[in-house]
């Protein structure tokens, strides 16, 4: 987001989102038939979407968990958080510690207009509408200041996003990832995944229709080496950088992503760790302790 845009609080209903399409997947009922038409449309090509967004949400769920219950962390900034459904980052970490800090991004004004009535009681939870590429005007938001303490371990999130963004020296993936690290202190994580493919016809199609259907509000689907980049300088938790159905599973029977025209791929980076003597216990205490 360069400066003087501002996002629109207008909903238009005959242009396709990211978000709304998601919700579509997921089985939601904040959509538009536009939004559905372009799933379809989707679907003749990479016929796996709906079990990959499933799977992504699964992902999400494990990971907050995870963070919350094993590493002590107790507030959450999560970008392009789309539209609210059943078990949501808050309710995630809320289950672990009621106390658990959340701020919701996104850029689509339904996101703003659901999340807003869905949270309005909830004290510790808060939706801004925002570019994600706008780190100074989301770090620096009055909820995410009365919410957020960024001298303390935070989870950042940027689960199957990035490919909403182009290419980009300053705003892009890699920049975007670089400017929110640098912000947070030691014991925070980033949590980064996006759709990829090595089929160079699969990348090209949903590219080029993603791009066309959103009239320009996409980035591109990239290549796991590309998403490798955005872990440069961090510590990769266990199992490292995966398709997203086989970080952590819950079981061995868990739902696993079965076809492989694209899949979303990413993991998880722990910042500023140091020390070759340090054992992963101990970071979790560290990790604890610094989340107080």
């Amino acid at each position: 987001m360069h400066a003087g845009d501002q996002p629109s609080r207008e909903i238009d209903p005959t242009v396709p989102t990211a978000a709304r399409m998601y919700d579509h997947y997921l089985g939601g009922k904040d959509n538009y038939a536009a939004d559905r038409a372009a799933c379809e449309e989707l679907d003749k090509v990479v016929p796996s979407t709906r079990r990959l967004a499933l799977n992504n949400r699964r992902f999400l769920q494990r990971v907050v968990r995870t963070l919350a219950r094993d590493y002590g962390i107790r507030q959450f900034l999560d970008h392009g958080s789309g539209l609210p459904t059943q078990d949501n980052v808050h309710q995630v970490a809320q289950s672990v510690d009621p106390t658990s800090h959340v701020v919701y991004v996104d850029n689509d004004p339904m996101v703003l207009v659901h999340g807003r009535a869905l949270l309005e009681q909830d004290e510790r939870t808060a939706v801004i509408q925002a570019d994600m590429r706008d780190t100074e005007g989301i770090f620096g938001h009055p909820e995410t200041q009365r919410l957020i303490d960024f001298s303390r371990p935070v989870g950042v999130l940027f689960v199957s996003v990035m490919h909403c963004l182009p290419d980009s020296d300053t705003d892009g993936p890699q920049a975007l990832a670089r400017r929110v690290a640098e912000r947070l202190a030691p014991g925070s994580f980033l949590v980064m995944c996006q759709l990829v493919s090595e089929d160079a016809e699969v990348r090209t199609f949903v590219t080029d229709f993603m791009d066309q259907t959103t009239q320009g509000n996409w980035g591109r689907v990239r290549q796991e080496k590309d998403v490798a980049e955005l872990f440069e300088g961090l510590d990769i938790l266990e199992p490292g950088l995966v398709e997203v159905s086989t970080w952590r599973p819950d079981s061995e029977v868990a739902p696993r992503q079965l076809t492989h025209e694209w899949i979303e791929f990413g993991g998880v980076g722990r910042i500023g760790w140091r020390g070759p003597g340090e054992t992963e216990a101990s970071r979790v205490r560290t990790a604890r302790q610094g989340a107080g």
